[in-house]
């Protein structure tokens, strides 16, 4: 298959008023404004799309309404993590069955396994699937941590030549640069810097609320137009930096909502902003309208 780069969104899950219930319309034309600005990558159920409060049959029929309503308009890739290998193992092979382009997999969470545990994962997920597997490291949530030298060594297993590095350490981008595989920044407070030092792309789930400017960022580092985009990421950064510092899912539906992109609120437990944080991101936000 094509090689992936570029701008991937890890699509926001829209949900109906009541919060049991994903309101599929609303969610493809989400998806259909993400495809009009130009990304590159369409990425469900992942971190932003609310997958961990998604049951097994959810994220299945999203899998598969998502690769059918893209219908080649972009690359998808699925995000298929589970903490049983034979049920990481049955995701990934139903979305390579439902023509997704790739798959993004976590290491087994919650008292996962050592390092040797983890590569016997991925070697094990590798050889099952039949598309390309991308290493999704956020080690604050996952509570295992994907380094340079792990990263290195899972690079030899057939099958597996990226990852997605959300630790938002600059440093650390420019290590794994150095594995030679290819590194998508997922730290969205550093996504200028980390695509000027070479990374292929971005997992960004900011870019549920600035597809068009996110594109943009993305296009002039590839044509080598490092002063406009210092100066289009100047007018992102603090909105960046917001949905960092607080309750990311809550933030970035707050600031989709805002900006016209109708993706609702979080599924319980996770609540919207509070009023004074809304205000806080909405002037953020305010100079986006500049870009």
């Amino acid at each position: 298959m094509k090689s992936l780069s570029g701008v991937c969104v890890p699509v926001c899950t829209v949900f109906e008023d009541d919060p049991d219930r994903i309101d599929e319309s609303r969610y493809l034309a989400h998806v259909d404004r993400m495809l009009e600005a130009g990304v590159d990558i369409i990425l469900p159920c992942g971190g932003t799309g609310e997958f961990a409060y998604l049951n097994a049959e959810e994220k299945r029929r999203l899998i598969e309404i998502t690769v059918k309503h893209v219908n080649g308009r972009a690359a998808v890739v699925a995000q298929t993590s589970a903490i049983y290998l034979r049920d990481t193992i049955s995701a990934t092979r139903h979305a390579a069955d439902h023509g997704a382009d790739a798959v993004m997999v976590l290491p087994p969470y919650f008292e996962g396994p050592d390092e040797g545990g983890v590569i016997s994962h991925y070697e094990s997920v590798a050889h099952a699937s039949s598309v390309p597997v991308m290493i999704y490291n956020i080690p604050i949530h996952s509570g295992f941590d994907v380094t340079p030298g792990l990263f290195s060594e899972l690079l030899k297993i057939d099958g597996i030549e990226y990852i997605k590095d959300s630790t938002g350490d600059f440093i650390r981008i420019q290590e794994l640069l150095q594995t030679g595989g290819k590194i998508f920044n997922g730290g969205d407070p550093i996504t200028y810097p980390a695509l000027v030092a070479g990374c292929v792309g971005c997992v960004w789930g900011s870019v549920n609320f600035l597809p068009r400017e996110a594109v943009a960022l993305y296009r002039m580092v590839q044509s080598g137009d490092l002063a406009g985009g210092a100066e289009l990421w100047q007018k992102v950064i603090d909105s960046q930096l917001f949905v960092w510092s607080h309750v990311y899912n809550a933030a970035v539906k707050a600031a989709a909502n805002r900006r016209g992109f109708d993706v609702g609120d979080c599924r319980p437990p996770v609540l919207p902003l509070t009023d004074e944080e809304r205000s806080a991101l909405f002037a953020a936000l305010d100079k986006l309208s500049e870009a």
